[in-house]
């Protein structure tokens, strides 16, 4: 039996059905975030404080958090480029601090979590997509605060942020597809009317006249698209090339 498939606890199993129950066209990503972390620290035993971390292109913020411990923890590993939250979204992989006064894997962060009062912590990582990676974070005061219902109940929150992270950054790329889409095709457009224009003013075939637009573009060092911006708005076009003669 994996961690994940262990026993929850009623708290836990209903705090699972409240998350699948929500409806993500409803809320942003940060408050679905919000309401994970809230709810984990409502349904963890002990003293904790959770957050949940992003990496995106190599670049790690803390997104949510319910308490100035999890922040202040999450930015100390931030600053030194390694950590518990900072390797399980890396890797993937499933970090617990059972207790920071002797775990030796990251010794200066362990003594820094310490002194700022946490003894133990667990960091899931949340496996989104290609760039993108996280990691629940959850800060216990305690050492040794987790046992196999705690780490079974986090995995099973996890997959709850993760899909939320994934939503939002699949329409992100979405609606930045359709604006690049709707860019080329307004540049397109305008680089026609404009070869239109030298067709009729000077004679020439559709790829002479945009030779002639690429050629004023390089002697300009400007894009082809704002020379065929400047010519449909002003009619101004000094050509060489086929159009100067």
């Amino acid at each position: 039996m994996s961690i994940s498939d262990g026993p929850l606890s009623r708290d836990a199993t209903d705090a699972l059905a409240r998350l699948g129950n929500l409806a993500l066209r409803d809320h942003s990503m940060e408050s679905v975030l919000q309401t994970v972390a809230d709810l984990v620290k409502q349904v963890l035993p002990g003293e904790i404080e959770a957050s949940i971390s992003l990496l995106v292109n190599g670049k790690a913020t803390t997104t949510v958090y319910t308490g100035q411990l999890a922040l202040d923890l999450d930015e100390n590993q931030y600053g030194r480029g390694y950590g518990p939250c900072l390797h399980a979204a890396s890797t993937g992989e499933l970090v617990e601090i059972p207790d920071a006064r002797v775990d030796d894997r990251w010794p200066d962060y362990c003594r820094a979590a310490w002194q700022r009062g946490s003894g133990s912590s667990l960091s899931v990582p949340l496996p989104i997509q290609e760039q993108v990676a996280g990691a629940l974070n959850i800060y216990a005061r305690a050492p040794r605060a987790f046992d196999e219902e705690a780490r079974s109940a986090a995995e099973r929150f996890a997959p709850y942020a993760a899909v939320a992270v994934a939503t939002m950054y699949a329409y992100q790329s979405t609606r930045e597809l359709a604006e690049n889409l709707q860019i080329a095709l307004e540049s397109r457009a305008v680089i026609d009317q404009a070869k239109g224009i030298l067709m009729e003013r000077y004679k020439l075939t559709a790829d002479q006249a945009f030779q002639a637009m690429a050629a004023v573009s390089m002697r300009r060092n400007r894009k082809v698209r704002d020379i065929a911006e400047t010519l449909v708005r002003t009619g101004e076009f000094q050509p060489d090339g086929p159009a100067a003669g």
